[in-house]
């Protein structure tokens, strides 16, 4: 029997649009247009080493600033940074919805400033019972531990919990730690996956 909802955080309860955060860099604090930025940021480790833990927020500006020859103070680079989500309705009335008979976690790779700016600041952050995300566990999907986490928060076993997901990967790793995972494309599968569970 089901008796939680894990989810996912970008792409499955609010977008995430990485353009947004180059082209708030491009033109105003740099020289270097979307297309560099993004090959110079995404390109490298750095992003992935700060959703892993290895890189405070500091650090990560710093490194940041000198990697793409920014002129930006470290605030206004925390807003841009961080203005790349827009909420996602369907699943925030879904998780409303869930949450009167289930217990609700998030999983997810993501950083400092993302998890207090975002994630944090959320309506709906007070309806879960369970958070996990990788920098603070330093460790990321599709790892075991960061699964084992969440299961552990949620005082349950495996079984009774389905992980949603919009990477296969992920829902993939989940499975193979005995949770039940549901790659999440559409809204309307999603629906239908979770009534497969018995999930109304």
């Amino acid at each position: 029997m089901i008796k939680a909802i894990i989810f996912d955080y970008g792409n499955v309860i609010e977008t995430v649009d990485r353009n947004m955060f180059l082209k708030g860099l491009a033109g105003k604090h740099t020289d270097k247009t979307v297309h560099q930025l993004d090959e110079l940021i995404y390109g490298s480790e750095l992003l992935l080493n700060y959703e892993k833990g290895l890189l405070t927020s500091g650090e990560m500006f710093k490194k940041v600033v000198r990697m793409c020859g920014l002129s930006i103070s470290k605030q206004e680079f925390e807003k841009v940074f961080t203005s790349i989500c827009k909420p996602i309705p369907s699943t925030i009335r879904l998780i409303r919805k869930l949450k009167k008979n289930y217990k609700i976690g998030i999983l997810s790779n993501t950083n400092e400033l993302c998890f207090k700016n975002i994630i944090m600041v959320s309506e709906i952050f007070p309806l879960f019972d369970a958070v996990t995300v990788s920098y603070k566990l330093k460790s990321m999907k599709p790892e075991r531990k960061i699964f084992n986490d969440i299961i552990n928060k949620l005082k349950l076993a495996p079984q009774e919990c389905v992980f949603i997901d919009d990477m296969a990967e992920y829902t993939e790793a989940a499975c193979k730690s005995g949770i039940k995972g549901i790659h999440y494309t559409t809204h309307k599968r999603l629906i239908e996956k979770l009534k497969k569970y018995g999930i109304s």
